[in-house]
Formats: structure tokens, sequence, C-alpha cells
């Protein structure tokens, strides 16, 4: 009990409270500049962390993580373009929705969920922290290919429209992530003599041409300002909140579920957290078609997964110091530079510095609350602002996000020449999302493979070998199979019901 209160008082203190304040406000510029994601926030914190004490050092990367997650929604509704990867699988519900005149109200639903999954995921992360973390490492190669592959074949089948473009886009993905040294051999592959190709293809550059530059191309390749947002001042951000929450509040506890459980996996991360909540969220969701077309429950889905995904991959970084994203890798560092050194006996060292940690994320997710609404209610920015002036800003902060990733002006390259690509698959109907993710998981889905190959010298059987990855090699094979057999399904109903009309 001493401990817990001393964690406490470590927290409520006027220095760790003003930083929370500041690093919500830093959380919610950076997330809703397209290309500039929350690791890159919290990158650009880690200097700034080395003359604070530990609770504040933590507390500014845990607050502004979560809020450049949430606000990365603003600019994915008001423009279709994605603030952070994980607003990418539900950008076309929330921008459709905002083209209907329902912008705050779906910003609403966003921040509403994504403070309850931020909040699940921490109470997840404090009780529950050692069985996920053990389950987490039981994963193997074996495992993380066939997750990855679940993954993928999510993609098209959550796509719009023909399954067959959302095939073709996916290989474009795959395309892409092949870019750079072979894992086995070492040798390049399609660098073209480039050496910044070399380490492969970012994504943030790709998502950025596909999304932003994208729809820049598309506005200025159009007449007029016929895009502009129908004007909202009598929109509201929470009236509509409550009956949303009613009718899906069962898709916030399996999102939030999802997310702690995708994100206590190294590597997966908030982003596949939301594809996969999504897609299962539409699985089972009685309006399946509905999905993509501006329909909220897919948004309470994969927002309720992204931030839950932040605190479950604290869950190996901290009980054995294994980061579970890219955020968490940065954080172990900073852990290790404040003698907080990440493993079972951070728990046991009697400081109260693990329940410290504990308050600051519950802290930061109901912080979100009142930051989050005072951003939303400013964004209506992105509808007086005119197009004309609005473009030519976004495509500056497009080409500084792309740049800043490496501090290569091949990536510059790689966003207008990806944008060009996606305009023209844009006006095909060519979904963008499966490319995205093709990327994403490319490079995980080959090296895993390749390293089980070896294991198992060469038996593909070895993937069933293990009683999680058989079940979800299981679970991928029936997906891909459920198109066959819901046709087999009604095949069979349908000539029953002949039978019985005959009969009668």
């Amino acid at each position: 009990m001493d401990t817990i209160l001393l964690g406490l008082q470590l927290v409520f203190n006027v220095e760790t409270l003003l930083v929370i304040l500041a690093a919500s406000v830093f959380g919610v510029f950076v997330g809703a500049v397209p290309g500039l994601t929350a690791t890159m926030a919290v990158a650009l914190l880690v200097p700034i962390t080395f003359y604070m004490d530990p609770v504040p050092a933590i507390a500014a990367i845990v607050t502004t993580s979560a809020m450049a997650i949430f606000s990365g929604d603003i600019p994915a509704t008001y423009l279709n373009i994605p603030g952070t990867p994980s607003s990418a699988a539900y950008v076309g519900d929330s921008h459709l929705l905002a083209r209907s005149g329902r912008a705050r109200e779906t910003l609403g639903v966003n921040l509403v969920c994504s403070v309850f999954g931020g909040i699940f995921g921490t109470i997840i992360l404090v009780f529950v922290s050692p069985s996920l973390a053990e389950v987490a490492l039981q994963f193997s190669s074996f495992e993380y290919f066939w997750l990855a592959l679940l993954g993928l074949s999510c993609s098209i089948f959550i796509a719009i429209g023909s399954r067959v473009k959302a095939f073709l886009s996916l290989m474009i993905g795959l395309l892409l992530s092949t870019v750079g040294l072979d894992m086995m051999s070492g040798a390049p592959r399609f660098t073209f003599g480039i050496p910044d190709l070399m380490a492969g293809i970012n994504f943030i550059p790709v998502m950025i041409g596909m999304f932003a530059l994208n729809e820049l191309m598309l506005f200025y390749g159009s007449r007029g300002d016929g895009k502009a947002m129908p004007s909202l001042s009598k929109d509201s951000v929470f009236t509509q909140v409550p009956g949303h929450l009613k009718a899906y509040w069962p898709n916030m506890f399996r999102g939030g579920s999802i997310g702690t459980l995708i994100g206590a996996l190294p590597g997966a991360g908030a982003d596949i957290a939301a594809w996969i909540s999504y897609a299962v969220g539409k699985g089972r969701s009685k309006q399946k078609e509905a999905y993509g077309t501006g329909h909220i429950e897919g948004i309470v889905d994969a927002s309720s997964a992204n931030n839950s995904g932040i605190s479950g991959a604290w869950v190996p970084a901290l009980v054995f110091g294994i980061p579970g994203d890219s955020i968490t890798a940065i954080v172990i560092g900073v852990l290790y530079m404040k003698g907080m050194n990440p493993g079972p006996t951070i728990f046991m060292d009697g400081s109260g510095l693990i329940y410290a940690l504990f308050v600051v994320f519950f802290l930061a997710n109901l912080v979100m609350l009142p930051i989050g609404y005072a951003a939303i209610r400013s964004a209506k920015v992105f509808i007086l602002t005119p197009r004309k002036v609005l473009m030519p800003i976004i495509l500056c902060f497009c080409i500084v996000g792309a740049f800043s990733i490496n501090n290569s002006i091949t990536d510059v390259w790689i966003m207008l020449i990806i944008g060009a690509v996606a305009s023209i698959l844009a006006r095909c109907d060519f979904p963008m999302a499966p490319a995205i993710l093709g990327l994403v998981l490319g490079t995980t889905l080959e090296n895993n493979f390749m390293s089980s190959m070896l294991k198992s010298n060469g038996d593909l059987l070895a993937f069933f070998s293990r009683p999680i990855s058989a079940g979800l090699g299981a679970l991928v094979i029936l997906l891909w199979l459920s198109p066959l057999l819901t046709m087999a399904y009604k095949k069979f109903k349908h000539a029953n019901s002949n039978k019985a009309q005959e009969l009668s």
C-alpha cells in the first residue's frame, strides 16, 4: 500500500501534471499533421526527457503517443488523409460521414472510443500483464507468419468493391516490401543502384503518397472547389455519442480486447490492431455491406483497438524488456536511462515507479477528453480555409514528413511516384488500404516464413506443429474458404427450399 501511495505522490505534483498537459497539446498537433506519426512525436521528445525526472519523462511519452493516435483521425475525417497509420483502417468511413455533415459527431465517437480503449488496455496492463506477456513470448516465427497472413487476408475481405482489385492492390504493397536487401543472400533487390533503397521502402512516404498526395491530385484534377465540406456550425460533438455507444457497446469491448492482445505481441502495434479489429467487426456485424460506406460501427471497432493497442504494447516492454512496437522500443531506452530497468524486478523494487506509470496511463487517457474536445472544436479550420489555400500547405507538410523519416530526398521521390500511381489506381476504383498493409506486413511475412523454413528444414507441416500456430493457420484457411463455404451453403439452402415448394 505504501508503494501505491508513493506512486500517486510521484504523479500528482505540479511538474508532472504540467508535463502531461503540454505533451497532450504537442501530441494533438503532431498527430493531426499528415505524415508525422506518433513514433516521430515520441522520438522528438527523447532529447527533452534527458532533463526530466523519470515519472515526468515517461508521462510525456505516454501522453504524446495516446493523443497523436487519436488526433490522426482529424485529417482523416475532414480531408480523407490519415494523420497516423492507425487511422487508415477506417479513413473511408470517417470521411464519408464528414461529407454528409457528421464530422464532429464522428470525431466525438472516435474520441470517446479512444479514451475507452486506452483505459481498457491500461486496466488489462495493470491486472493481467504477466499472463499476457507469457502468451506473447510463446509466439515464434511460425505464429508470426500466420498472424501476418491473417492481417493480409483481412485487408482483402474488408475492402469495398471488387476483391480482385483489392488483391491486386495488396500485390503492389507486397512488391514494394521486397525492395531492399534479401534476408537470406544479402543481395540487393529492386534497388536500381540507389543506396537509400538498400534498407527498403519506409511505409510512411508510401502512406503519404497514397492518401495525401492522391487526394491533392484528385483535387487539382477536378474543376472548382467541389470537394468543400458542408457547414457544420450546428453539428455537435457529443450529442449523438450516447446513442451510438448504446448500440455498439459490444464492439467497444471487443475492439479493446483485440487491441490489447495484438498490442501485447512484439512488433504488432496499434496499426495492425486497428485493421484486425475492423475486419473482425465487419465479419460479425449484421450490416457488413455498410462497412466502408460511412458507418459508425466500423469506427467504434477500430478506434477502440488502436489506443488499447498502445497500452498492450507496454506489457512485454515492462515485464520482459521486449518492445511491443516502435514507441515502446524508444521507451525501453528511456527507462534504462532513468534507472527503471524493464523486467520482473521492476514490479518489486519498492520505489513506486511502476504504480506511478500506471496512474500516468489513466491520466493520459482521461486528459484526452477535454484536450480532444478542444481539438475537434478547433478543427473547423479545415472547413473555413479554402481548399486552394489548404492544399498547398498540406503538400508542404507532406514533403517535410516524407523527408524527415530518414532525412533522404529519395523518400520524397517515392512519395511523389506513389502518389501519381495511386491517383491512377483511385480513378479505376482500386482500394489503397490493402497496398499499405501489404507493405507494412510484407517484410514480416517473408522474414518469418524464411526463418520457419530454416528451422523446419523445409517441412511445411511444421507450420501446424504448434498449438497456437495450428489454430492461427486453421483460422486463415477457414477465412480463405469462407466465400466457397458461403456459396455452397446458399446453394444447399436454395435446393432445400425448392424441394419444399415441390412437395407442397
